[in-house]
């Protein structure tokens, strides 16, 4: 029951309502509560399940399909050729990935070329050594000539794999997807402009191959446009997330000729905030503008031996493939003498495409957000719904739910990874959509028990006003820091607001009130809901608070739809009131039940087994000077197998400056009969105060990697050369102030000049070399089939080092 109420012409506010408390005002009263409810679930329920069917990955087509389109099918055969075993730079198994796509390209008429050469780490960025890092690097380029060219049109993926798995998505997912691009290319018209097909190695390594193209490779002299393939992880919609600057046209492009386009600015912006760490990062040092797009869920499996061909979603594998076919085309016709249009664009996806404005319009639209948030609070006031004193209130309770669900969000996922502390070295679950959905019910909880609670005493229009300004001015703060990122909130916010403007003027006892408020929530719905689940797999478990957040940002814009969910209020008194009270925590209450369940089943459901075992890091380091050995781990609580090597922390810079600083677990070990790296002197030659040694660095067994580093408390390092390419010099702090990383060294070994300044009567070095297994070293035990390998680039590490004093 409720008191009466007196209707509202068009254009005219509504008076005071006799025997209905200001607080219990709301932006929408109609008479029929329960059924305007359903009808705006109903509506809500309907775009929701538009916007997650958008994200959804296209049916993979069979190896049969039309010879000018992208099959997953025909891409899937290279997959299980590319991915059968790991095959890391430098190893054998990688030289035969080289030939099959050698073979590959030639093949299909193209001119195909391998370009063998020593590279330097795209941007120099620091390696784990805390040196100059190098790679001996092999890249494979096709070319397919345009007809009347206007500039060059790159579509790069890396064939490599990590030492740790056979990288069945990462990446022979766009390797795969380039050779099947270039053979549906073939089959039509040749393109415009000329299309180079760059297939890089070394990019787990240092993104040298892709350094090395950038930089050296005469294709890639002029520049051009680049697309990047990638995955991290097995399944999930590909998401195009990094661009070069000043992207409009080219966000543009991307908008009409992928098929299924799925990127936001926001994730351009975070992106270029973190260190860069794909090939894609190599170009952009250079003169080249492009798009980077990867699929990133199921990221459980990054890096790690379970990353085989059969783990892959052939619909992700699909859809990298149409986008890069379409995109080929439609660059492969465009003129590309002027791709770069001064301003980057802001864009996010809705169903059926791909909304995009000038990135210009963001502080405009952010402050036009506001100045109508601030219109609604004047008109919310004016018609007698709410005081300036709740509305001030509405705005300063608004910011506990934006507080507390994040917060919940990551205690929940603390109190789980305390009971499974596995979780801890993987990006996300096996099966992460149990802990996923229980932050969703959390945040809802809060959100729910907040509402519940503040409803009453400060009134429906005047929360619902304060989320709003909450928004706007999240838009405002978002529009000067992370311009890509404040369509996030300013959009919602306008539609709010503008939606709240229209309820207010008309007959609040009819149904447009409900259509307005329902129009916002959708508004937020098509932004919001898709950030959250794109935030889930990008950010992983780890990081479910920024999730949460967006959440309860969205539900901040449904809230004069939550308000139907309550009895309505006014006049209720005893019994009633009692009632009322008690139906409006109900959905806080089934909320809060939904979390505690959805996280128990995700304990239950998502255990350690042999199909998805617990990931442990291992490694073994023997200082062949000394004889001395002892095991490494890089876990900060160590699971029970890795225990039982490890019982202490350590450093270990000094005695193997190639891992790197920070402590590591350790615990001793057998020595091997391992011989360390050999360090010969070529040629020693002093003049003027300085000391030049030519050296040469040659690994006795097989290794991924070869380091050497400088005492530099007996050698102050001038100038160091490797294999003919001048490296930077930049000291760092500690005893080994000078080092260097080169992965897959040849067999016939390094050669190293150093220009010194003697300090001491000898220049002491330390080299160390580096290969993968740690089967037949005495005292190592077996993991057992619930055991796994953490996705780590020294997971089953085996390094020998030696200090050589000259």
């Amino acid at each position: 029951m409720g008191a009466p109420t007196t209707p509202a012409t068009t254009g005219t506010p509504p008076r005071p309502v006799p025997g209905v408390p200001l607080a219990d005002r709301a932006l929408t009263r109609p008479r029929r509560r329960l059924v305007a409810a359903a009808a705006a679930l109903v509506a809500l329920a309907a775009v929701g399940a538009g916007s997650l069917l958008d994200l959804s990955t296209p049916a993979p087509k069979s190896a049969d399909a039309p010879a000018d389109a992208f099959s997953a099918g025909r891409a899937y055969e290279d997959v299980q050729v590319i991915a059968a075993r790991s095959h890391v730079a430098g190893s054998p198994a990688n030289e035969q990935v080289r030939a099959h796509l050698e073979q590959q390209l030639r093949g299909l008429g193209l001119e195909t070329e391998v370009q063998d050469t020593v590279a330097p780490e795209a941007g120099q960025l620091s390696g784990a050594a805390g040196g100059a890092t190098l790679a001996r690097v092999r890249n494979v380029v096709a070319r397919m000539p345009g007809t009347d060219s206007t500039g060059r049109v790159f579509l790069v993926a890396h064939y490599d794999s990590v030492q740790t798995g056979p990288g069945g998505n990462d990446d022979a997912a766009g390797t795969s997807t380039i050779l099947e691009v270039a053979r549906a290319l073939t089959t039509g018209p040749r393109p415009r402009n000329d299309i180079v097909f760059v297939l890089t190695d070394a990019e787990e390594a240092c993104l040298c191959g892709a350094s090395a193209f950038a930089a050296s490779h005469p294709l890639a002299a002029d520049g051009g446009v680049v697309l990047n393939l990638e995955a991290r992880g097995s399944t999930g919609p590909v998401i195009m997330f990094e661009t070069s600057r000043n992207n409009a046209k080219l966000v543009d492009i991307f908008g009409r000729a992928a098929p299924h386009p799925v990127g936001t600015s926001f994730a351009v912006e975070i992106y270029r905030a973190l260190p860069n760490d794909t090939d894609f990062t190599a170009f952009l040092d250079q003169k080249f503008v492009g798009l980077n797009s990867a699929y990133i869920d199921g990221g459980a499996i990054y890096h790690t031996p379970l990353d085989t061909p059969a783990a892959m979603d052939r619909g992700s594998l699909q859809q990298h493939g149409d986008n890069a076919l379409g995109l080929a085309r439609e660059f492969g016709g465009t003129d590309l003498t002027d791709l770069r249009s001064g301003h980057d664009a802001t864009y996010f996806p809705v169903p059926g495409g791909l909304v995009r404005y000038p990135g210009w319009l963001t502080v405009p639209l952010a402050l036009l957000a506001v100045a109508l948030v601030g219109a609604l609070g004047w008109l919310t006031r004016r018609s007698g719904r709410a005081s300036t004193g709740r509305l001030a209130a509405g705005f300063a309770l608004a910011l506990v739910p934006i507080i507390a669900a994040p917060v919940a969000a990551q205690l929940l996922w603390l109190a789980i990874t305390t009971i499974r502390p596995g979780y801890a070295e993987l990006l996300d679950p096996y099966r992460p959509i149990w802990y996923r959905l229980a932050v969703l019910a959390l945040a809802s909880a809060i959100l729910f028990t907040w509402y519940a609670l503040t409803r009453r005493r400060i009134g429906p229009a005047a929360l619902a006003v304060g989320g709003l300004a909450w928004l706007a001015v999240l838009g405002v703060l978002l529009a000067v820091a992370v311009p890509g990122g404040a369509y996030l909130t300013t959009v919602p916010a306008l539609a709010g607001a503008l939606c709240g403007l229209v309820a207010l003027r008309t007959r609040q006892t009819g149904p447009w009130p409900v259509v307005a408020v329902t129009a916002a929530a959708a508004v937020g719905v098509v932004i919001l809901l898709p950030t959250v689940v794109l935030l889930f797999p990008a950010l992983g478990m780890a990081m479910g608070g920024v999730a949460a957040l967006v959440a309860v940002l969205l539900g901040l814009v449904a809230l004069p739809v939550v308000d139907l969910l309550h009895p309505q209020a006014g006049g209720q008194r005893g019994l009633l009131a009692l009632r009322a009270r008690r139906l409006a925590v109900l959905p806080a209450g089934a909320a809060a039940v939904a979390a505690v369940v959805l996280a128990g089943v995700g304990l239950g459901v998502d255990r350690f087994d042999a199909a998805h075992p617990a990931p442990t890091h291992l490694m073994y380091a023997l200082d062949a000077g000394t004889g001395q050995a002892r095991w490494l781990s890089h876990e900060s609580d160590p699971q029970p197998w890795t225990d039982g090597y490890v019982d202490g922390v350590t450093d270990v810079g000094d005695d193997f400056p190639g891992l790197g600083d920070g402590e590591l677990r350790a615990g001793p070990a057998q020595s091997a009969n391992l011989p360390a790296p050999k360090l010969e002197v070529v040629a020693d030659a002093t003049a003027g105060g300085e000391r030049t040694l030519r050296l040469r660095l040659t690994p006795q067994r097989v290794a991924r990697l070869a380091t050497l580093h400088v005492d530099t408390s007996t050698a102050t390092v001038l100038r160091a050369d490797v294999a003919g390419r001048s490296v930077p010099v930049e000291p760092r702090a500690g005893k080994w102030g000078f080092g260097l990383v080169f992965h897959a060294p040849p067999a016939e070994g390094i050669e190293v000049v150093l220009t010194v300044r003697p300090i001491a009567g000898q220049v002491s070095l330390r080299a160390m070399d580096a290969s993968d297994g740690l089967d037949a070293l005495p005292g190592f035990r077996p993991r057992p089939p619930a055991v796994g390998v953490v996705g780590s680039h020294s997971s089953e590490m085996l390094a020998v080092a030696r200090t050589y004093p000259l």
